[in-house]
């Protein structure tokens, strides 16, 4: 079979997109990329014929598009993963792939293709709902709404002082917003994470979002808040660098 990988513009691989995102079905972290123009698109055709399609972006930095983050094909051509990949990959020159592993199909070809791979992030999706209090603790709203995609502003006062900030990342495929807070030096262990967290989730279903969070894979601190808050793990960040003979 006949394989070309052609770069492209995004609107020609808009269908196949949503696709990915639709069968995914969770918060794709590497979405905002496309929405800022951090990403280079790649369609695959057989026989002319469109059969999926790739992106790479900068692993450290933006402009040097060193790094497959996403790759998606037609389930009838899945068959044919590893070829294409290999194919895309030389196209690309790539040198890093970087996934999720919850994106079944790119994190068996970053098994496959790479070495020395890592988890960087653990991901989180919301399981259930909590009924955290801390005493004296109150939940403050923002008085303007989201700057652009950044919903912040949410803070969090005990007895009239702020212990807490928060907001919602709105820049991700929808409906996920993607959660991020601070417990001020000297407030911290006593709730006022998985507080702040509790509402925040509350905030986001309130904007018709599903809330999404995810913090660094040592972060034993941040794990522990999201878990206390109704979060659950649902997946990693996961990177590795392209074999040599691979590449």
């Amino acid at each position: 079979m006949q394989i070309q990988v052609i770069q492209t513009g995004h609107d020609e691989i808009r269908a196949l997109r949503m696709q990915f995102l639709h069968e995914g079905n969770f918060q794709f972290t590497y979405d905002k990329c496309h929405l800022y123009g951090w990403a280079d698109t790649y369609q695959f055709l057989a026989y002319g014929q469109q059969i999926g399609y790739g992106a790479i972006w900068g692993q450290s930095k933006r402009e040097d598009r060193d790094a497959i983050f996403e790759y998606y094909l037609l389930p009838p051509y899945r068959r044919l993963a590893s070829r294409v990949f290999s194919i895309f990959h030389t196209v690309t020159n790539a040198i890093y792939v970087e996934c999720q592993s919850n994106d079944l199909l790119l994190t068996s070809m970053l098994y496959e293709f790479t070495q020395h791979a890592v988890a960087e992030a653990i991901l989180f999706e919301d399981h259930y709902t909590t009924t955290l209090h801390v005493p004296g603790a109150s939940f403050r709203k923002p008085v303007t709404g989201p700057d652009g995609y950044d919903a912040g502003g949410y803070v969090l006062e005990q007895h009239g002082q702020v212990v807490a900030e928060g907001g919602l990342m709105l820049n991700y495929n929808m409906p996920y917003a993607d959660i991020y807070m601070n417990v001020k030096e000297g407030f911290r262990q006593q709730g006022f994470g998985s507080l702040i967290v509790q509402e925040l989730k509350k905030e986001a279903y309130e904007m018709s979002r599903v809330p999404a969070a995810r913090c660094n894979i040592n972060n034993q601190a941040s794990k522990a808040t999201l878990l206390k808050a109704g979060f659950r793990c649902c997946g990693f960040r996961l990177q590795g660098a392209l074999k040599k003979e691979a590449s």
